[in-house]
């Protein structure tokens, strides 16, 4: 696997990282309401126990640590999303947005359900502030079409009655193999970190001319988070060409995010499954910066704030 890029911020003296990493300011003004359309919240393991079918263990990551990192960037809203190690137990995303909108930080939250869940409990999500369904089939490895199609078609279905939409954690190749699927889905679908597009590959590796499609039909989002997951490059030069070609597919389709608390494998270093897998120590000032060289201050606006205020019913 590729090693991650992240711009390392020296820790001032007498200050105190967050997680092992330092955030540094913006190199923009970072509007009013602007919202971090993905993040982690990670409780004790003891209140909230991790699901058996999980690929690695997260430590904590705290209200109170996000809350700190956002005030460092100067986000005010968030949308917190069910990581693969919670399982189906969401326990720990809905008291996470319920203590941050309490404390006055607007939240929304994603999460996974199974598909026989009754509508009685899903509008009562709702009322919580629950506005998506995840089908995370990148974290197990899911690749096959025909399972994608069912999952995605299941939660869609659950999402239409609630005016949910549908999040995806998945690779272009399965964009691509369900595009005609997708654009008839009855709810939009959001795409995590880019479909994990790869800048190197350019314009023509397959499922990018998919997704730029059904980016422009609307029937997509996009989430231009995560992008130390994908870039070689510390500022992130090399993303700018994927970047504006989304933008210009489709402004009120673009979302952003910083994936806090940066989970992910280190190259040559096994997953921690029953201990504490590290997070990675990305800073995330650096990271909205990268958004800042791609974007105008007017698409800046758009995607930081009107966007999710629209999607999200902030």
């Amino acid at each position: 696997m590729k090693h991650y890029t992240y711009a390392a911020c020296p820790v001032p003296p007498g200050r105190a990282g967050i997680l092992g990493a330092w955030h540094s300011t913006p190199a923009f003004e970072v509007p009013p309401d602007a919202c971090d359309c993905h993040v982690h919240v990670f409780g004790p393991r003891e209140q909230y126990p991790l699901a058996e079918d999980r690929t690695f263990a997260p430590g904590v990551a705290s209200v109170d640590d996000l809350l700190r990192m956002h005030a460092r960037i100067g986000v005010s809203r968030v949308v917190i999303v069910q990581a693969s190690p919670q399982g189906l137990d969401n326990r720990g995303v809905l008291d996470a947005m319920t203590e941050l909108s309490r404390r006055g930080h607007a939240a929304r939250a994603v999460v996974v359900l199974p598909p026989d869940t009754d509508l009685g409990t899903r509008q009562a999500l709702h009322a919580q502030g629950v506005r998506g369904l995840r089908v995370n089939l990148q974290s197990y490895g899911q690749t096959d079409p025909q399972l994608a199609r069912r999952r995605l078609e299941a939660a869609a279905a659950m999402a239409a009655e609630t005016d949910w939409h549908v999040q995806t954690y998945t690779t272009l190749a399965v964009i691509e193999a369900l595009q005609a699927d997708i654009a008839r889905l009855p709810v939009p679908l959001v795409v995590d970190h880019f479909g994990l597009a790869d800048p190197r590959l350019g314009e023509a590796q397959p499922g990018w001319s998919a997704l730029l499609s059904l980016v422009r039909q609307g029937q997509v989002y996009v989430k231009l988070s995560a992008p130390y997951r994908l870039v070689e490059t510390v500022g992130g030069e090399d993303g700018a060409t994927m970047a504006r070609a989304l933008i210009e597919a489709n402004l009120d389709r673009m979302l952003w995010g910083t994936d806090w608390p940066h989970t992910g494998p280190f190259p040559g270093r096994p997953r921690e499954r029953d201990g504490v897998d590290p997070f990675h120590p990305v800073d995330n000032g650096a990271q909205l910066s990268m958004l800042g060289r791609w974007t105008t201050p007017a698409e800046r606006q758009r995607i930081l704030v009107d966007n999710p205020t629209a999607l999200y019913g902030f």
